[in-house]
């Protein structure tokens, strides 16, 4: 059996770390061999779990290229051994101080190992046959034999950003919603209130200029659901003191509620009741973000399919269950919608649909791309309902 060194040459004492390092490398590999460029592209994924740089990754892919095999395996010898001066060449010229520096850095992460000679040069023996019998130089068994930490680690750190990638987005979007309500607010209803929640978002929309970890992007999150809420509260008092008829912001009892729901029950079921009998445990999903009257003055062509004033979120989820069918949209794409936006939801992005139906070619393809979005995180209809408002002004 060969016994390799593990204390270093020279005036580096021998540590702990440096022991326990040696003993770890001595285990036994996870996997029979791998393909050292995918291991080292996993390991760059994961460089941060094992708090090496990208110029020290730099360093261990030059040693890799001394590796005659393409796989690292017990069956080879893993040990390399190339001058200062080569591997400068394969390092992009990095000087032979800085090597120094960033070799010590993989020792000390525990991916190479130094396996010293007498006189601390790094050189192989060979037979008559040229074959290699002994090597000093850096060992890539430590690599080899992590590379199951080094893949959990990897997945672990795609997982990390994916979330991160996702909560951000979510932040974008409310954040957008929140900017064009207060600009609409302001326009529609002028008032004191508007100017502090003004300077709150443009402190937010300062602080998402910077990369922000999770814990940060939550903090934001958590901060713009309070401001929507104000911001909605606002514009629900604007519309309770409205007394524009055109919009339906007033609030009056309906007495024909009943022969509306009978008349729509006859030609489509009403959203709300798929809903409950394709998951009656689920539990109740939190109302819509925007105002009915907002909503009926951005999406005023689904009115005339009703035979009565829209007056509550109810009648306007059946009104949107009837005309989806005059669309093209299928069953099955709204109850989708249904499902994961709520009913509500679901109900502002088909009449937004409708209120823009020319321009789309098909309207149930595009209620599921929606649906896709609002499943991650990735859509709200605010931006959609400020679209048409601003739209509608300008053709005024």
């Amino acid at each position: 059996m060969e016994i390799l060194t593990t204390t270093p040459f020279g005036r580096r004492p021998v540590t702990a770390g440096l022991i326990e390092r040696a003993q770890a490398a001595q285990g036994a590999p996870a996997v029979p061999h791998c393909d050292k460029w995918e291991l080292f592209r996993t390991l760059c994924t994961a460089r941060v779990a094992f708090c090496v740089s990208d110029r020290d990754l730099t360093v261990l892919n030059a040693l890799l290229s001394f590796h005659p095999e393409a796989n690292l395996s017990d069956n080879a010898g893993l040990i390399v051994f190339p001058s200062n001066r080569a591997l400068s060449e394969r390092a992009h010229g990095m000087a032979e101080s800085t090597l120094r520096r960033h070799l010590a850095a993989l020792v000390k992460a525990g991916l190479i190992a130094r396996h010293d000679s007498p006189n601390g040069k790094r050189y192989a023996a060979r037979d008559g046959d040229g074959m290699v019998t002994r090597a000093f130089g850096f060992d890539l068994r430590p690599l080899f034999v992590r590379a199951g930490d080094i893949a959990q680690a990897a997945q672990a750190t795609r997982e990390a950003q994916a979330r991160l990638k996702r909560l951000r987005e979510e932040v974008v979007v409310m954040k957008r919603d929140a900017v064009k309500l207060s600009l609409f607010g302001q326009e529609t209803a002028p008032g004191p209130l508007w100017a502090p929640l003004e300077t709150r978002l443009l402190d937010l929309h300062k602080q998402m200029r910077r990369k922000l970890d999770p814990d940060a992007l939550e903090a934001l999150k958590a901060e713009l659901i309070e401001i929507l809420s104000q911001i909605r509260t606002l514009l629900c008092e604007t519309e309770e003191m409205s007394g524009n008829d055109v919009v339906n912001e007033r609030h009056y009892q309906n007495s024909n509620t009943e022969t509306l729901d009978s008349e729509l029950g006859s030609e489509e079921p009403k959203a709300a009741d798929v809903e409950t009998e394709m998951h009656p445990e689920r539990p109740a999903r939190p109302g819509p973000t925007l105002p009915l009257g907002l909503v009926l003055k951005a999406c005023p062509d689904i009115l005339p399919y009703s035979a009565h004033d829209v007056t509550n979120w109810h009648e306007l989820v059946g009104l949107a269950a009837l005309v989806r069918g005059m669309m093209g949209i299928s069953p099955d794409a709204w109850a989708d919608a249904v499902e994961v936006m709520g009913p509500e939801t679901a109900a502002i992005t088909v009449a937004g649909i409708l209120q823009r139906v020319s321009e789309i070619n098909a309207p149930g393809g595009y209620l599921r791309a929606l649906t896709r979005k609002a499943a991650v995180g990735a859509f709200s209809p605010g931006p959609m309902i400020m679209a048409l408002l601003q739209k509608d002004s300008n053709a005024a």
